[in-house]
């Protein structure tokens, strides 16, 4: 006695195209599901080295690119920032991973020292909020509005 597939070779061969292609694609999709991206200037270990006290501002920039920025004081420092942040999965919001701040110092126009600051070095700042940390306790509106009532009753006090 045969068994008998209830279906034709043609079927059986286009299922199995499509189970291949399907394990292909979930195979690529799993392949990088995140990103990272680097921004600003990434100083290597080449460029730097061309960089030594005594060099000219002139040379840096040879060397190393246009900075980042200056300082705002006589230019007396080159600032080239470089960040690198990544985000596990496209639709989440990107973190810091690592940010780096080669610092050139100059005096009367020649390198007096360099330094390299990295993410451990600075404070988290929350640019977007627009909002100044400060000292005391926060009070709601209701606090508020009692204590400012409470202000302009004779014989009350706080």
């Amino acid at each position: 006695m045969s068994v008998e597939s209830s279906q034709t070779p043609a079927k059986s061969r286009v299922f199995a195209a499509a189970a291949c292609l399907a394990v292909a694609l979930a195979a690529s999709g799993c392949a990088q599901i995140g990103e990272t991206n680097v921004q600003g200037i990434v100083v290597t270990e080449k460029m730097l080295a061309q960089v030594k006290p005594g060099t000219t501002s002139d040379q840096v920039v040879a060397a190393l690119g246009t900075p980042s920025t200056t300082s705002t004081i006589n230019g007396e420092a080159f600032y080239y920032v470089s960040q690198t942040s990544s985000r596990p999965v496209a639709f989440l919001a990107p973190h810091v991973v690592d940010r780096t701040v080669l610092v050139v110092y100059f005096d009367k126009g020649k390198v007096t020292r360099v330094a390299n600051y990295g993410l451990q070095d600075g404070i988290a700042f929350d640019y977007i909020s627009r909002t100044t940390p400060t000292a005391g306790a926060e009070q709601n509106f209701i606090t508020q509005l009692i204590r400012g009532l409470g202000a302009g009753i004779p014989g009350f006090s706080r």
